[in-house]
């Protein structure tokens, strides 16, 4: 059984992972409409990527015969100044994150939850990730700067980790 403020905290997470989810899909949608296919798939990608972040948390309340509990979701910023400060509004959402996983592994420890401890372990080595690739493609735009011709090599690049889903959909798959 999950204590109640360890429930709280993993429903807030859990909402927190839907967000992200719905962030990156409207960054998504600010790099399809300039243009930048291969950036909006990148963004797609990780979109369905915070989904599965979000079906652990709500998997392991229900295992841990806790309780959802749903929230709204805001709506997420989809206009930015330059892909390089979407990149920026990324990092720093994956930074919150982080964060917040954090102090749900600090309670796991405070409340002796082990279980939970051990289930947040994974996203913890999954933030360590998420922080550093999004970093890396913060640092190559800052070197591209203004420059056309790197700003659509990096977008080829991005477009290499494609969303997952759609293939599945137009295949009929489930």
């Amino acid at each position: 059984m999950l204590s109640e403020r360890m429930l709280k905290a993993l429903n807030e997470q859990l909402n927190k992972e839907l967000f992200s989810a719905y962030f990156y899909m409207g960054v998504a949608a600010y790099f399809k409409d300039k243009g930048l296919d291969g950036f909006a798939k990148w963004m797609e990608a990780q979109a369905e990527e915070e989904l599965g972040h979000a079906l652990k948390f709500y998997d392991y309340i229900f295992d841990r015969g806790g309780k959802v509990e749903l929230e709204r979701i805001e709506k997420p910023k989809q206009e930015f100044e330059s892909p390089l400060k979407a990149f920026e509004a990324v990092y720093l959402h994956e930074v919150g994150v982080t964060q917040s996983i954090f102090k749900i592994v600090e309670l796991a420890q405070e409340e002796k939850d082990h279980a939970t401890y051990q289930f947040l372990q994974w996203f913890v080595e999954e933030q360590v990730e998420e922080e550093a690739s999004t970093k890396a493609i913060v640092d190559k735009l800052k070197i591209i700067g203004d420059h056309p011709n790197g700003l659509f090599m990096l977008d080829r690049e991005l477009g290499a980790k494609a969303p997952k889903l759609r293939a599945l959909l137009a295949q009929g798959g489930e």
